[in-house]
This record gives structure tokens, sequence and C-alpha cells, in this order.
């Protein structure tokens, strides 16, 4: 399905996106990146923080990595303060990077078993298919990010993967 270099790819678009994103936002108030703007995690804050909290969840099946301390419904409040989120975010998207370097084809062809919250039973899927869809997952969030920002007056530049990487 895919290959650890799809992932390094996607790591480092991630990472890109995540820096631009985040350098928009940090050119708003700490009131209008928090204002509930009806988006699905409420606001851009709240949006961001979710992302960072799904790549810490599906990192934790995959490598690991802490669990985040909050649930999905409280993922929008995970880091209260932008500084704070900032930097989590910084040191994610290394960490993502570096997790992708070392990824093999025979790791991302085996299945991954893990019990699910949300379902409340135990889950086996395929680890190639589960690593697009954390990436895949972030993008669309993202997209959600790229609305709120873009409807504030701050732009982002290209979003395109071919023209980010």
């Amino acid at each position: 399905m895919i290959t650890p270099a799809f992932v390094q790819t996607m790591a480092a678009y991630t990472a890109a996106m995540n820096r631009r994103f985040y350098a928009a936002a940090a050119a708003l108030s700490d009131a209008e990146r928090t204002a509930d703007r009806g988006a699905f995690f409420g606001s851009l804050h709240g949006t961001l923080a979710h992302i960072l909290w799904a790549d810490h969840t599906w990192m934790s099946r995959f490598a690991g990595w802490d669990k985040p301390a909050v649930t999905l419904r409280q993922s929008p409040g995970l880091y209260p303060g932008f500084a704070d989120l900032h930097a989590a975010r910084i040191a994610t998207d290394a960490r993502l990077i570096a997790w992708a370097a070392g990824l093999t084809q025979d790791w991302l062809d085996r299945d991954l078993v893990w019990f699910s919250v949300a379902l409340q039973r135990e889950q086996r899927q395929s680890r190639a298919l589960l690593v697009v869809h954390m990436f895949n997952h972030g993008t669309h969030h993202r997209g959600q990010a790229h609305a709120l920002l873009t409807a504030m007056g701050q732009d982002t530049g290209d979003t395109d993967l071919p023209f980010v990487i």
C-alpha cells in the first residue's frame, strides 16, 4: 500500500504545513485564536490542539509515545496556552520525522492490534492504512484550520503537497 518513503514525505509535509499554520496563528490574538467559530472543534486553537492530540494518540499505538492525558472530547483543551501548544507541535513534528526515518516496509506491512476506547473493543487493522489515516486526519483538520485562518485574514501560502515539498 505505502512505503517508508511515503511516510517520510508525509511527515515532512505535515511539519512544513504546521510551521506555516502556527506562524499565521501567532499573528492573531489569543481571543481570535480561541473564539468559537463553529468549527468541529470550535476554535482555531481547539482545532490545532485536536490535531496534536490525534497525532499523539496514534503514535502511542505505533511507537509507544505517551498517550494524551485527555479524551477526544477534551482534546481542544489539551494545551490551553498557545505558546505551549506551539512548542508541543514543534517537538511532535521533529519526533514524527525521526520516527518516519526509521520505518521499514516490514513494519508497515503488518497489522496493529489495539483497544479502541471509542468503539469499546479490540481492533486489528493494517499499520499502513492506519498511518495513512493519521496523516489524512491531520490534513483534514488542517483544512478546517486553513478556512478559519483565511477568514481571519491570514495567509498560509500554498498548501498543495507537490508545491510544499
